[in-house]
């Protein structure tokens, strides 16, 4: 088993380094006690009077600007032909399917009912369909767009 040799530099008095080594080794944290240091009268080596934090020197707030005003900015803007910017971007059709709703509780609706054409999700649901006149049926699919004679 290798033992810790005590080495005495410059101005540092008790240090630990590592056999091998001429660098000493960290200061154990107990040590770096900030009452203990000034009643000794040393100065952390770590604690620099010059370092500045780089958020500290702005106490300016990032101004953020809504969808609204970056696009009253971009129209006031000479823009080139093509350049893509809010007001202008279009975007492709979708590749997944369009995701169907029950048109009385506005559930994800998994089943269709044959007979009316209306979407809905549960079995109470389906009973409820079943049960609704035909002039009811149709304002469902006239507000859903599906406009189909029944």
């Amino acid at each position: 088993m290798v033992s810790k040799k005590k080495s005495i530099g410059p101005g540092v008095e008790g240090v630990e380094s590592l056999p091998g080594s001429s660098a000493p080794s960290p200061v154990p944290f107990s040590a770096l006690n900030d009452d203990e240091l000034k009643a000794e009268g040393k100065k952390p080596v770590f604690k620099s009077k010059t370092f500045q934090h780089m958020s500290k020197t702005s106490n300016k707030k990032k101004a953020w600007k809504s969808l609204k005003q970056i696009i009253a900015q971009e129209r006031t803007q000479p823009m080139p032909e093509g350049c893509v910017h809010y007001s202008a971007i279009e975007a492709p059709p979708s590749f997944k399917p369009a995701k169907k709703y029950s048109d009385i509780l506005g559930f994800l609706a998994k089943y269709t009912d044959p007979q009316t054409k209306l979407r809905y999700s549960t079995s109470a649901e389906f009973s409820t369909i079943r049960s609704l006149p035909n002039d009811i049926v149709t304002g469902y699919l006239t507000l859903r767009k599906a406009n189909i004679q029944v």
